[in-house]
């Protein structure tokens, strides 16, 4: 056990420097493709690393752009947002917390089939997420008061969410027609027979006045 704790802590101080980034990835790496089953893990906490996702999508370590895209995928691969609401990247044997400015990911891609009832919209992220908006993806739309604009999530797995990008939102809305939800009339948007609300009716009507 004595070792253990001492492989932790190396690992944390590994971490506050340029070789750290390189122990990191590698753990992740052999956490396995694609989406690894953070949720079931459960290691120590081993500090926070100076890492972030900046609100265009963007990864930075030590303030410095990631460049490479499959090092991005491999890290969003091991990414968990926890009930206290921190992000962490998470290998079998550590947990380090890092910086998130809005979403993880951005949704940069939508692709729309069917009508009505059946119709689904599904979206791709930029690290490769491909996700059907509905029951296991919900969206979401939040009012930003600052600037009267919209900002449209999907989740994409656990308590991760995409925001989707501002091309893709003008998409989105597109699809939007007015629904009759819980007595009141809505803007919304239909996927996979889920009826996800915008605004009001009324509200759409002064912002198209």
């Amino acid at each position: 056990m004595t070792e253990r704790a001492e492989d932790r802590e190396e690992s944390l101080t590994a971490a506050t420097e340029a070789r750290g980034l390189e122990a990191l990835i590698s753990r992740a790496a052999r956490a396995g493709k694609g989406p690894a089953p953070v949720e079931r893990w459960n290691p120590a906490f081993c500090g926070d690393l100076d890492m972030e996702i900046r609100q265009d999508g963007t990864w930075f370590y030590l303030g410095t752009p990631i460049g490479r895209m499959p090092l991005v995928q491999l890290f969003s691969s091991v990414l968990r947002k926890d009930e206290d609401g921190k992000t962490y990247l998470v290998t079998p044997v550590e947990r380090v917390g890092i910086r998130v400015a809005d979403a993880p990911f951005i949704a940069v891609e939508m692709d729309v089939s069917s009508t009505g009832d059946g119709q689904v919209i599904t979206f791709r992220t930029n690290v490769g997420d491909v996700v059907e908006a509905g029951p296991d993806h919900p969206l979401r739309f939040v009012d930003e008061d600052a600037t009267g604009g919209l900002k449209p999530y999907v989740l994409v797995r656990g308590r991760l969410e995409a925001l989707v990008a501002r091309p893709v939102m003008y998409e989105l809305v597109g699809h939007g027609e007015e629904i009759e939800v819980g007595g009141r009339r809505m803007f919304a948007v239909r996927s996979k027979g889920v009826v996800y609300p915008i605004m009001t009716a009324e509200k759409l009507q002064r912002l198209s006045a």
